[in-house]
């Protein structure tokens, strides 16, 4: 079975998933998440990985709107919006060394979302 082109066994799989960790950022202001994937990529360089990223991914803008008066003029209306900022950092060939110096981590912002998958 393993000369059927396009099979990897599950070993073999598995073996591949582990050599990468993806990162995800989201955050509503963007200097935030600047400083925290700036952060993230120094301390994964120090411990001696490779890096992919960080890759700005799509902006996604929510655009609220609200009527103005709560009983009359119901032309009268004012949109708010919401941005949300992501950016992607791909680790490869992590050591153990780089996922325990990335669990320490403490110095990043309250306003980011992280969201780390192995």
């Amino acid at each position: 079975m393993s000369d059927t082109p396009g099979y990897v066994n599950r070993t073999e799989k598995a073996r591949v998933a582990q050599q990468k960790i993806r990162i995800r950022l989201k955050s509503y202001d963007h200097e935030l998440i600047e400083r925290s994937a700036q952060s993230i990529v120094e301390t994964a360089q120090r411990s001696g990985a490779t890096i992919s990223g960080p890759v700005p991914l799509p902006t996604e803008k929510n655009v609220y709107c609200v009527i103005k008066s709560p009983f009359k003029d119901k032309d009268s209306r004012e949109h708010f919006e919401i941005r949300t900022h992501k950016r992607l950092i791909d680790i490869l060939q992590p050591s153990p060394k780089t996922v325990d110096s990335l669990q320490r981590l403490d110095s990043l912002p309250a306003g980011v979302d992280i969201e780390i998958r192995l």
